[in-house]
């Protein structure tokens, strides 16, 4: 066991120049906390708000993540074994105590979700957070069935591509849409029934596809288009916001009867650890490893490249979700 560990630390918001790359001392865990051996973190919009000042309560300096894959470390309870592999998610992780970026990280036991898979780390690191987000969002936000139709707004974000696979595996319709016209390629290949170019006006488009609206939509891009989101929606419909792409999330002087539509209903989804049962997780991170289901693209950095992933996640390069690997260069 070596006495210090590479991690990238946030001293305070800003650019992509603010994430320094450096040695740290290994974290010992408290009772009641592990540690892991981190292999690989899904890069996320909230780390993204962390680095840009707009995250709430998050102190500085900060190793950032919300989120990791590795092994279990230490457990000064003895309850989770070393090496059983592991997942740990959400929870302040990142933002009140330091989080995935790093070789090692400590966290609560009741944040670890434990898995056994022979998927490659690069694969297993894009899984957690996403998955989450993306069942809760189906599931409690959205209730989804069979035979329903979904929107969702902002689709070729790693989230959307996620839900619109869980979707159709579930047996629903799915409209998704897109900003970049060269995108919408990337939605058909994920499965999407109906790829929608976002001209700011989808509702018109999905009306003319189902004038009654869909059931069912998902909001991923933020506040500037739940309005149109909203109107794309069946009387009895359900909207759930659950992503904040354009980090817009507030609505000012919301006024409930001029801003919803008649007998839609809004809904919202924020979830933890707790929210993704082990059982949920062994059952996709086995599917995927069967080739039944695919979240989408994965695209992999060193810590070195954290810079460029986080430019990359900023500007919105790549679809799929980042994912930054732990191993050290060669010699």
């Amino acid at each position: 066991m070596t006495a210090t560990m590479r991690a990238v630390v946030l001293d305070e918001p800003g650019p992509v120049t603010r994430l320094h790359l450096r040695e740290l001392p290994v974290p010992e865990p408290e009772r009641g906390w592990v540690r892991i051996k981190v292999e690989a973190f899904g890069l996320n919009r909230s780390e993204l708000h962390t680095r840009l000042g707009l995250a709430e309560g998050v102190t500085f300096p900060r190793v950032p993540g919300i989120e990791a894959v590795g092994t279990v470390d230490a457990d000064p309870d003895g309850l989770l074994p070393p090496g059983q592999q592991v997942a740990a998610l959400m929870g302040g992780m990142g933002r009140v105590f330091d989080g995935g970026y790093a070789e090692y990280t400590v966290v609560p036991r009741a944040q670890i979700v434990p898995f056994r898979s022979d998927l490659p780390w690069a694969t297993l690191g894009a899984v957690p957070e996403t998955l989450q987000t993306a069942y809760g969002s189906l599931t409690t936000g959205l209730d989804l069935r069979a035979g329903q139709t979904l929107l969702i707004r902002g689709g070729t974000s790693a989230l959307g591509l996620a839900t619109a696979a869980l979707a159709k595996d579930l047996g629903a319709t799915v409209l998704a849409t897109s900003r970049r016209p060269e995108r919408l390629d990337d939605l058909k290949r994920q499965g999407v029934d109906h790829p929608l170019l976002d001209d700011g006006d989808v509702a018109a488009q999905v009306r003319r596809l189902l004038p009654e609206g869909v059931d069912a939509a998902l909001e991923l891009v933020g506040t500037p288009t739940l309005p149109d989101t909203l109107r794309a929606t069946r009387v009895h419909g359900t909207v759930c916001f659950t992503g904040m792409l354009s980090n817009e999330w507030t609505v000012p002087d919301f006024y409930p009867i001029g801003y919803l539509p008649t007998g839609v209903r809004l809904t919202a989804y924020g979830g933890e650890a707790s929210d993704l049962p082990a059982p949920v997780l062994q059952t996709y991170l086995d599917r995927i490893a069967a080739g039944e289901i695919s979240l989408g693209p994965v695209h992999t950095y060193a810590l070195d490249d954290i810079r460029t992933a986080h430019r990359d996640l900023e500007e919105g390069r790549r679809v799929g979700k980042l994912v930054g690997l732990t191993g050290r260069p060669s010699a």
